[in-house]
């Protein structure tokens, strides 16, 4: 199949940017002088003074990315899908942005999401009065129960990655990005099933084809790399405490965009996405989800290949997890060294 038809065209990201103008958050660009020490000392090159740079998406409203494609999705819908309501299948962040966006144009959502789920993102979807369904013990087996609840009533099913619209709206990320930071010299976003990244990467490549983008995942959860690699949409069993980016599968546009914009994905274990959950916590006094830690991670690690006169900026997708378990990742994670090097 050709791969044209798959992609995301830069002139349907500035749509969804004017559409959302006004309903979601222009989140801002951090900076943060223990980060940039921390990363210039994991990546062994002297990054100058001030170059390096962080998407706070994790103050966006419901505390993730995922409104932006979720409203566009919704906005294009016509009136009879409207009318019969929509469903979706989501760990959670997905889920409580397509309940906040349909509730806000004033349409019926379904979310089916995992019996483990974060319970505040469960709870956050109940209070956006979605209706919750909570069904299977991995995404592959909530994913079958939300295709039986969708077939019986006739809904419309909002892909929580693979879809056009959803993949619009979250590539005015990188358009903010690039309004704010003219001469950004590489992104690193966090994937799951890669509609961030590639919507992102579409946008930034599209508009200045010098820009990198390197993808983030998960180690044991590497849905949008064990596509890359197989050159085709394939199942992934494994997860990671990552939730958010635990995608039973990146999709064929993700899949096609990925192979077209992106310029790398790097893997993080888990152990690595808590400390830099700690690192945040402790040394940026910000709260993130460990999937909106990942592209963070990656810069800590020493992950990703960096340039001394590039502009970095990492993307935090999130902030959602409950007390108890950012608690409990927190306490147990090892410490990245900040150090005190200019």
């Amino acid at each position: 199949m050709d791969a044209e038809p798959l992609i995301v065209p830069l002139a349907a990201i500035r749509e969804a940017q004017s559409l959302l103008a006004g309903v979601v958050e222009r989140t801002p660009i951090l900076e943060s002088r223990p980060a940039a020490r921390a990363v210039r000392r994991a990546a062994g090159v002297t990054l100058a003074d001030g170059n390096l740079h962080l998407k706070a998406e994790h103050l966006q409203v419901t505390g993730s990315f995922k409104p932006r494609g979720a409203t566009v999705r919704i906005r294009h819908l016509d009136a009879a899908a409207r009318s019969a309501g929509v469903i979706t299948v989501s760990a959670g962040n997905h889920a409580q942005a397509v309940a906040w966006a349909a509730r806000d144009a004033g349409v019926h959502a379904t979310v089916v999401m995992p019996v483990g789920a974060v319970r505040a993102k469960v709870d956050a979807c109940r209070e956006y009065r979605a209706e919750v369904v909570l069904a299977g013990e991995t995404i592959g087996e909530t994913w079958a129960r939300m295709e039986e609840i969708r077939d019986a009533r006739g809904l419309t099913f909002l892909h929580p990655f693979d879809d056009a619209d959803v993949i619009a709206g979250q590539g005015t990320v990188g358009l903010e990005i690039l309004e704010a930071l003219p001469d950004i010299g590489l992104v690193v976003v966090p994937a799951g099933g890669g509609g961030l990244a590639c919507g992102i990467a579409a946008a930034l490549k599209e508009s200045m084809p010098t820009v990198r983008v390197v993808a983030v995942e998960p180690a044991t959860s590497a849905a949008l790399t064990r596509a890359l690699e197989a050159g085709a949409v394939v199942p992934v069993e494994h997860s990671s405490i990552a939730d958010g980016l635990n995608a039973p599968f990146a999709g064929a546009r993700t899949l096609a965009m990925g192979r077209r914009y992106l310029d790398g994905i790097v893997l993080v274990s888990d152990d690595e996405i808590a400390s830099a959950m700690r690192f945040a916590a402790e040394r940026m006094e910000q709260v993130l989800e460990p999937a909106g830690a990942a592209a963070l991670a990656a810069l800590l690690a020493g992950r990703v290949p960096l340039r001394r006169q590039d502009r970095v900026c990492a993307v935090l997708s999130g902030r959602n997890v409950d007390r108890d378990r950012f608690d409990a990742l927190v306490a147990a994670a090892a410490s990245f060294d900040a150090g005190d090097d200019a």
